[in-house]
């Protein structure tokens, strides 16, 4: 797969794409990226990227010309996502999306915001991670990437690591315990110690049921509005 950010800060994204699972499913050939200085496609010798808002106002607006010429120089396949906190919400399903396309296309704003031109007639699509506003599409951007690239074949050392994780099943993550047994009085609980795969099995899909129904309850409703899942409370407490 392909990755290619556009950005005016690409030193950004130098330390992050080299590091953990982004940086080794680079090495290992997964996934390429593509990091696009969008000044290179500036015309003046201040290489200007913002100008002041048409009717006034506080604040600059990041112009048109130089993200549709970077976008002709890169000629991208697959989906042009421009990070925008009025975008819709990402999540699993479109990090799932993403990781199937032979490529995928990142563009940061920064200032006040981005051409509205950009958003009509370049992007496919306007993305937000959340309802609060950054600086820049650049840390946007990296959480993006870090989703999407650990779902990629190979990227990680096993499948089972990315399947266990939240959101993976519709549900959230179960807890989880390493050693020592017990530590502060706190106990590992006895059957993730039992070595039965088969109770540890229902063990953690309960208390991902209990867990996701305490603390994300809309994840269990489905599409006619009832609730999946048998009743975690029902669970042994071990």
């Amino acid at each position: 797969m392909r990755i290619n950010v556009v950005t005016i800060f690409p030193d950004f994204f130098e330390a992050p794409l080299g590091t953990s699972i982004p940086g080794r499913a680079e090495t290992a050939g997964v996934v390429q990226y593509r990091v696009v200085d969008l000044r290179d496609f500036t015309r003046d010798r201040h290489r200007t990227v913002d100008d002041e808002p048409y009717g006034g106002g506080a604040g600059m607006v990041m112009k048109p010309e130089p993200f549709f010429e970077a976008m002709d120089a890169l000629a991208p396949a697959g989906p042009i996502v421009l990070l925008s906190p009025r975008g819709r919400r990402f999540d699993h399903e479109t990090a799932v999306r993403y990781s199937l396309e032979p490529e995928l296309t990142l563009l940061c704003g920064h200032y006040k915001g981005v051409d509205e031109r950009v958003a009509v007639g370049l992007a496919t699509e306007e993305l937000s991670i959340g309802d609060y506003v950054l600086s820049g599409g650049e840390p946007a951007a990296l959480v993006v990437v870090d989703a999407v690239v650990r779902l990629l074949p190979g990227a990680m050392s096993d499948h089972e690591s990315a399947a266990g994780d939240s959101f993976y099943d519709g549900l959230l993550a179960p807890p989880a315990y390493t050693r020592p047994a017990e530590y502060r009085g706190m106990k590992v609980p006895e059957v993730l110690r039992s070595g039965d795969h088969r109770r540890v099995a229902e063990w953690r899909h309960a208390e991902a049921e209990k867990t996701t129904r305490l603390r994300r309850p809309e994840l269990l409703e489905t599409d006619d509005g009832e609730s999946q899942g048998g009743d975690p409370m029902d669970a042994t407490d071990d």
